[in-house]
C-alpha cells in the first residue's frame, strides 16, 4: 500500500449510518479482522480485553433498545463488542509472563525486572482506576479494526451510544471478569445513506499537528 492509497482509505471511511443488510462480510475477510484485533498493541503488552462477535440477528435485536435504537445494530454484517477487563491481578500478570517466556524462549526469572515494574505500576492503582486503564486499552483495539475495515474497504461505525450494563446482562457478561466498553458495527454502506458523500469536517493540519526538532 502506498502512502497515497492509505489516505485514499483514509477518506472514504465515515461512521456509517445505514448498512446494506443484502451485504455480508466473508469468512475470509472476517478472519483477517479478528486477526488485526489479536495484534492490537496493548500496555505492557498485557491485552485486557475481550472481543465478542455477534452474527446473531435476535441477539441483534435484544441489543437494539440498549443501543438508541440505532439501526445499524441490527442492520449491519457483524457487530463487535470491545469489553475491558475488570479487576487486573496478580494472576494475569503471571499469565501473560508464563506466556511471554513460552513464546520467546527465554526462562521467567529473566522477566523479573518486567514483572517488578508491572507489579508496581498496577500495585498503585484500585480497581477503578485499573478498569479505566483497561478501557484505554479497549480503544487502541477499536481505533486498530476501523483502519483494518478501512484498508479493506469495509465499513464502520463505533458505537459509544450503548448501556453497557445492558450489554453486559444479554451477553452474559455480568458474573465474567469483563465488561462492554464499546460496539462497532461493521459490514458495507447502503446506496442510501446519505452520509457517505459528505464531506469530512476536520480542523487544519496547522492547529493539530506540532514538530518538535
Amino acid at each position: 500500500m502506498t502512502p497515497q492509497e492509505l489516505t485514499s482509505s483514509l477518506q472514504w471511511r465515515y461512521a456509517t449510518k445505514v448498512f446494506d443488510t443484502e451485504k455480508k462480510i466473508s469468512p475470509d475477510i472476517w478472519s483477517s479482522l479478528e486477526e488485526s484485533m489479536v495484534l492490537t498493541p496493548s500496555s505492557f503488552g498485557l491485552q485486557p480485553w475481550q472481543f465478542i462477535t455477534i452474527t446473531c440477528q435476535k441477539t441483534k435485536q435484544n441489543l437494539l433498545e440498549h443501543s438508541w435504537h440505532q439501526r445499524q445494530v441490527t442492520d449491519c454484517s457483524h457487530l463487535v463488542v470491545l469489553c475491558a477487563r475488570d479487576g487486573m491481578n496478580q494472576e494475569d500478570i503471571d499469565k501473560w509472563l508464563d506466556q511471554l517466556a513460552n513464546i520467546r524462549g527465554v526462562s521467567r526469572e529473566s522477566l523479573e525486572g518486567y514483572a517488578g515494574m508491572m507489579n508496581g505500576f498496577f500495585g498503585n492503582m484500585d480497581r477503578e482506576k485499573t478498569l479505566a486503564w483497561a478501557k484505554n486499552q479497549v480503544y487502541i483495539a477499536l481505533g486498530q479494526l476501523m483502519m483494518s475495515a478501512a484498508v479493506l474497504n469495509l465499513d464502520a461505525c463505533p458505537m459509544e451510544g450503548i448501556i453497557p450494563a445492558e450489554y453486559d446482562r444479554i451477553l452474559g457478561l455480568e458474573n465474567s471478569s469483563f465488561s462492554t466498553t464499546v460496539a462497532c458495527a461493521m459490514g458495507y454502506r447502503s446506496s442510501d445513506d446519505k452520509y457517505a458523500e459528505l464531506a469530512k469536517v476536520r480542523y487544519s493540519s496547522s492547529d493539530i499537528l506540532k514538530t518538535v526538532s
